[in-house]
């Protein structure tokens, strides 16, 4: 059985105005505190309006999303304990004049004075899903399949429509925001393990880039682990939707393992039709057509039902067939987080949104 697990990052806000609130030295401490967590499942981000959790490893869907709704009720008691809230959205929809506070790291320091106004603008947060791998070579392997269907993944997530107050006109403007570092958007295909890390060590050596945790592509190799890290996904308003998105990104890495055994030859991608793919599913999520796989304008749903076919051995395989189709499905209905959002804001204006974004700590 492949394992996997997720890291989720949260904005902390004021309740009332949803302002973002640079407390999370504060939450975390909390947090740390209540016999529900463990300190490593707890994290600091870049900006002190942040907050991230990781689960454990897991192995089923259930264990998973058990994981992810306990971090997001602590976390959640613990925000309300110091007088903010988590809001689960991609995008903070609102901001102040003045910049958030960084959290005082050296490498986060560093990163302030390199790109400013960049930073103060890392007012997002995404979803990863690691993804066990048996060894480096197979993990540049899956990378090379998996990059495909990395735009599709993003739609499906895609919770960021709001700035500043307003619409931006994309589902997911985080994504936007988070293509402006050196090294991001989709990742490029390797000729083997060995290209991959010629490449990154011509990225670091020279100081391109400080570090390899600045390997911002959507999905990579986890330095820290023994695993893929796959980074394109928006932070969901709900665990089931994360869960779904978890079980999809682990079928298609037992796919890709299932194809590199057994010689399947890889289709060819082109990049610049793979960034436009991520474009364009940033810009309507799920509400217009998508780029598929095979480079065509697609309605959304043959896309997603194209995905699930392809998957669909690797899910039965899993255990987890009857979950994910049943939510994807769901998906397919109710639209994305990033459509609820938009009706909210239609609806009832900014406090109906921030009621939307900050309910999803408990429920399922």
């Amino acid at each position: 059985m492949i394992t996997f697990g997720v890291e989720e990052e949260y904005l902390l806000v004021d309740p009332e105005t949803l302002l973002p609130a640079p407390l999370v030295q504060e939450v975390r401490a909390t947090a740390r505190l209540a016999p529900l967590t463990e300190e490593r499942e707890v994290q600091d981000e870049l900006l002190q309006a942040q907050i991230e959790v990781a689960t454990p490893v897991c192995t089923a869907l259930d264990e998973l999303g058990g994981h992810l709704l306990r971090l997001r009720h602590a976390v959640a008691s613990a925000a309300q304990a110091n007088g903010c809230r988590i809001a689960i959205s991609a995008t903070s929809p609102v901001r102040d004049a003045a910049p958030v506070p960084i959290t005082s790291t050296a490498r986060y320091v560093k990163m302030r004075q390199e790109a400013r106004l960049l930073v103060d603008e890392q007012l997002i947060c995404g979803m990863h899903v690691h993804v066990g791998m048996p060894d480096r070579e197979t993990a540049v392997a899956v990378l090379n399949r998996m990059r495909v269907w990395l735009p599709t993944l993003l739609a499906m997530s895609a919770n960021g429509p709001l700035w500043d107050g307003r619409d931006t006109g994309f589902a997911s403007w985080r994504t936007v925001i988070f293509g402006r570092w050196p090294v991001s958007g989709p990742p490029p295909h390797f000729a083997g393990l060995t290209d991959y890390e010629e490449r990154v060590d011509a990225l670091v050596n020279p100081g391109v880039i400080p570090d390899r945790g600045q390997l911002y592509w959507q999905a990579r190799l986890s330095e820290r682990y023994p695993t893929i890290e796959v980074r394109c996904c928006d932070v969901q308003l709900e665990a089931d939707d994360a869960v779904m998105l978890a079980g999809i990104v682990r079928g298609l890495a037992a796919t890709a393992i299932g194809e590199e055994k057994a010689g399947v030859a890889l289709a060819p991608c082109r990049p610049e039709l793979l960034q436009a793919a991520t474009w364009h599913a940033a810009r309507h999520g799920l509400g217009s057509t998508l780029v598929s796989p095979a480079g065509r304008l697609e309605s959304g749903g043959d896309v997603l039902c194209a995905l699930l076919r392809y998957i669909g051995p690797a899910l039965e395989e899993n255990g987890d067939h009857r979950e994910v189709t049943s939510l994807v499905h769901r998906l397919l209905q109710q639209g994305t987080s990033a459509d609820r959002q938009r009706r909210a804001l239609a609806e009832a204006g900014l406090p109906a949104v921030g009621a939307l974004i900050t309910a999803g700590a408990t429920s399922a």
